[in-house]
C-alpha cells in the first residue's frame, strides 16, 4: 500500500531524516540519533542551536512585541540599523525578510538609480556563476539555466560577464551605455565557492567611480562574519554602494537588510519600497542579539582562525587524492571541488552523521556555525577527509 501524497509542494528533494532539536553545533532527529553540523542551515545559524543568550532574548521579545507593522516607529530597526552602518561604513538600511527580497530591491535601486541618469534602459551587470535567487528578476540575474528552465520569458535588463576578468568587464561597459549597476556575490555560494579576487573587487571599485556606476555586492552568505571579517569585501579595503544582506544576520529568525552607501542611499523614497513582515520585532531583536553576541564574543576573528585550520586539515587529508580539484574559499565557508559530481556524499555524510551540503554538482560545501570549536572543525574534517578519498577511489558511476 503506497503512501498518500504529501501536502507540501514537492519543490525540495529532502535527505531522509527529520531534525527535532540542537545544541551548539550538534543536531538530532527524531529518532534520537546526533549529528555534527558543517551547514548551518546553509549559512543561517551563525551562533549555533540553542544559544544560551540568544534564546532568552527572543523568548523574552515574544511575550512582549512579534509584529505590528511599518505604518509605526521601529526603536529595533533604528538599532539594528545603526550597527551595520557602524559595521560597514555605509549610510542606511532596509529591512526585509530574506535574501531574495534584498537581492531584488537591490535591482529595484539599481534601475531606478539609472534612470535618474537618464537611461531609459537601465541594465545591470551580473556574472557567470552568480546566484542571487528565485524571484523573476534575480533568477534572470542569476547564471543557471536549470532552475530558469520554465520560466521564460526572463525579465531583462542583464548583462552577463564572467567573474574576474576587468578587462572583459571594461569592454562590455563600453558596449552598453545604458548599465548603471554591476552585481556581483563577493563569493560566490550556490556556484561552488567561487571568490572574487582582491584586485578585481578594487578594480570594480574603481571603475563605478570613474562611471559613477553602482557597485552591488551581494554578501547574503558570505557576509555576518563568515569569512573572518564582518563583510567579506572589507578584506579588498573597499566599500560598496548597495550591500545586500540575510541568512546569518539573524541567527535562524528570517531578517534580510539593504545596506546602502551615500552614492544609493537616496535612491528609494517614500512609497518606491515596502514590507509587511520586513523588520518586525521579533526579527530586529534577532539581528540585534547576533551581532551584540558576535561581538563579544569575538567571532569573525574565531571564523577566521576556525577557517584556516579546517582548510589546512582539509588541505592535508586530501593532498594528492586524485579526483580533488581544489578547496578554495576563506574563513568558514570552504568549497572541495571534485573532478565529477558527487551528490551521493550528501546521505554518505549523514551516515556518518554529518551535515554538509553540495553545489554545483562537484563541490562539497562547508559552512558551519561561527561558534564551531577547534575540536569540532577537526572533527568535520576528521568524518569528511574518509568520505571524500572513498569517493574518488571509485569507479565512476
Amino acid at each position: 500500500m503506497s503512501a498518500a501524497p504529501s501536502p507540501v509542494m514537492p519543490t525540495y528533494g529532502r535527505l531522509p531524516i527529520a531534525l527535532s532539536h540542537g545544541l551548539g553545533c550538534r543536531v538530532w532527529d527524531t529518532e534520537g540519533r546526533e549529528y555534527l553540523d558543517a551547514l548551518a542551515g546553509i549559512a543561517v545559524n551563525t551562533l549555533g542551536h540553542g544559544h544560551p543568550r540568544l534564546v532568552p532574548a527572543l523568548q523574552d521579545q515574544v511575550a512582549k512585541l512579534i509584529h505590528t507593522s511599518n505604518y509605526y516607529q521601529a526603536p529595533l530597526q533604528e538599532k539594528l540599523a545603526a550597527k551595520l552602518v557602524e559595521l560597514s561604513g555605509l549610510t542606511n538600511v532596509f529591512f526585509c525578510n530574506s535574501g531574495l527580497e534584498a537581492n531584488e530591491g537591490a535591482l529595484k535601486i539599481a534601475r531606478k538609480f539609472g534612470h535618474q541618469r537618464g537611461f531609459d534602459n537601465p541594465e545591470t551587470m551580473v556574472f557567470e556563476g552568480a546566484f542571487h535567487g528565485r524571484s523573476l528578476a534575480t533568477l534572470s540575474a542569476t547564471a543557471n539555466p536549470k532552475i530558469q528552465e520554465g520560466f521564460a520569458p526572463l525579465v531583462p535588463g542583464f548583462v552577463r560577464a564572467p567573474l574576474n576578468d576587468l578587462a572583459k568587464v571594461e569592454a562590455l561597459l563600453d558596449a552598453h551605455p545604458q548599465i548603471s549597476a554591476i552585481f556581483l556575490e563577493t563569493i560566490q555560494g550556490e556556484g561552488g565557492i567561487n571568490p572574487a579576487r582582491i584586485e578585481f573587487l578594487q578594480g570594480l571599485r574603481r571603475l563605478c567611480d570613474t562611471r559613477n556606476l553602482l557597485l552591488m555586492l551581494d554578501e547574503v552568505q558570505c557576509g555576518i562574519g563568515r569569512t573572518g571579517k564582518w563583510f567579506a569585501h572589507q578584506w579588498a579595503g573597499i566599500q560598496p554602494d548597495v550591500m545586500p544582506l540575510a541568512k546569518g544576520l539573524g541567527s535562524g529568525v528570517p531578517v534580510g537588510a539593504i545596506v546602502c552607501g551615500p552614492r544609493a542611499a537616496g535612491v528609494l523614497t517614500a512609497g518606491n519600497h515596502g514590507t509587511t513582515f520586513g523588520g518586525n520585532p521579533l526579527a530586529m531583536r534577532a539581528g540585534v542579539e547576533t551581532l551584540a553576541i558576535m561581538e563579544a564574543d569575538g567571532l569573525c576573528a574565531h571564523a577566521g582562525a576556525m577557517g584556516e585550520r579546517l582548510q589546512a586539515a582539509l588541505k592535508e587529508g586530501l593532498a594528492g587524492v586524485a579526483g580533488v580539484k581544489e578547496i578554495r574559499g576563506q574563513g568558514l565557508m570552504l568549497g572541495i571541488e571534485l573532478e565529477r559530481p558527487c551528490g551521493v556524499l550528501l546521505t554518505r555524510a549523514l551516515e556518518s552523521r554529518l551535515l554538509i551540503s553540495v553545489t554545483a554538482e562537484r563541490v562539497v560545501r562547508l559552512l558551519p556555525p561561527l561558534i564551531a570549536s577547534a575540536a569540532e572543525v577537526d572533527d568535520i574534517a576528521g568524518r569528511l577527509i574518509p568520505l571524500i578519498k572513498t569517493f574518488c577511489a571509485e569507479a565512476p558511476q
